[in-house]
């Protein structure tokens, strides 16, 4: 099975001043996707500069001609379909269809109430979540959507001419669970996952193993109940978030050795990290290119 390695690029940089160039330096390395993380601010950031996923995403496809772009995720704790889907429409015109939408349901950081609403319970993120991708999916795939949900509505919304990626660009659903698994398989592209959170400060590496496969196991459930091919769907794994955290980026052979793993537990694609110099996500920017430009093809088979 063949492994892509793509990578998500914190906007935390101003563009002229780091931005722009680590964007271009991502394609000439290599990668497939370049991702960012579409929150209002986020964790331990959120005291410093901090930018907009789409805006930087649009100025990335103007200085990128072959590597995909994303979001790793977005969620519906401060989107509409509406509006996010003319906003996606844009960005798949502007890059010559390179975009990837990672979406998920959601969590209780500082996007869930910076509209200034009470953070959802994860039942009610589940609902919401539940209407707001098959809305999405119907607004970028028809020229002219009406809907009335339970909390989400379109009038007559209407999106000529559509994506440039037909039907529409690909999802990447964040899922771990029945409802979130259910939706990513009737609705993407590709799923996505961070691991177990339970066992990032405590756990093992052959426990985060065991927990990856059976999430695996119930992606392929959740497909073989609508009768489709689990083979149909990339999945893809946001290193960082197991407990072996930032250690596979020590070195080329640390890192060919996760990557072995983890195709070996059916995942297609990893994402790593840029290296953020002074956060949990710092590491050393050569070995992290090298990584890059030689580790897959280190892999056998």
């Amino acid at each position: 099975m063949s492994l892509r390695l793509s990578t998500v690029i914190l906007p935390y940089r101003r563009w002229h001043e780091g931005g722009r160039s680590t964007w271009t330096r991502a394609e000439q390395l290599g990668f497939h996707t370049a991702y960012t993380y579409d929150h209002l601010s986020w964790r331990s950031f959120r005291d410093g500069p901090w930018f907009g996923a789409v805006p930087t995403l649009t100025a990335a496809a103007a200085v990128t001609e072959r590597m995909r772009l994303g979001t790793l995720v977005t969620s519906p704790n401060f989107r509409h379909p509406v509006t996010l889907a003319k906003e996606l429409i844009s960005l798949d015109d502007i890059s010559g269809g390179r975009i990837t939408l990672g979406i998920g349901a959601g969590g209780t950081g500082f996007d869930a109430t910076a509209l200034g609403q009470e953070p959802w319970t994860p039942r009610e993120r589940a609902d919401r979540f539940g209407e707001f991708l098959p809305l999405l999916d119907r607004l970028l795939t028809e020229d002219a959507v009406s809907y009335e949900g339970d909390f989400y509505s379109a009038h007559e919304a209407r999106n000529i001419p559509g994506c440039v990626q037909r039907p529409r660009l690909p999802f990447a659903v964040a899922a771990t669970g029945p409802r979130g698994l259910a939706l990513a398989a009737r609705h993407g592209q590709a799923w996505v996952t961070t691991g177990d959170p339970k066992l990032f400060e405590n756990g093992t590496p052959e426990q985060s193993d065991r927990a990856l496969r059976q999430q695996g196991d119930r992606l392929a459930d959740a497909c073989a109940a609508i009768g489709r091919d689990v083979g149909e769907l990339d999945r893809v794994l946001l290193t960082g978030f197991t407990p072996e955290r930032s250690r596979p980026l020590e070195s080329v052979g640390a890192f060919v050795d996760f990557a072995g793993r983890h195709r070996e537990l059916g995942f297609t694609e990893l994402v790593v990290h840029w290296p953020i110099p002074g956060s949990d996500f710092a590491a050393d920017e050569k070995v992290f290119e090298r990584i890059a430009m030689e580790a897959l093809a280190q892999l056998k088979g």
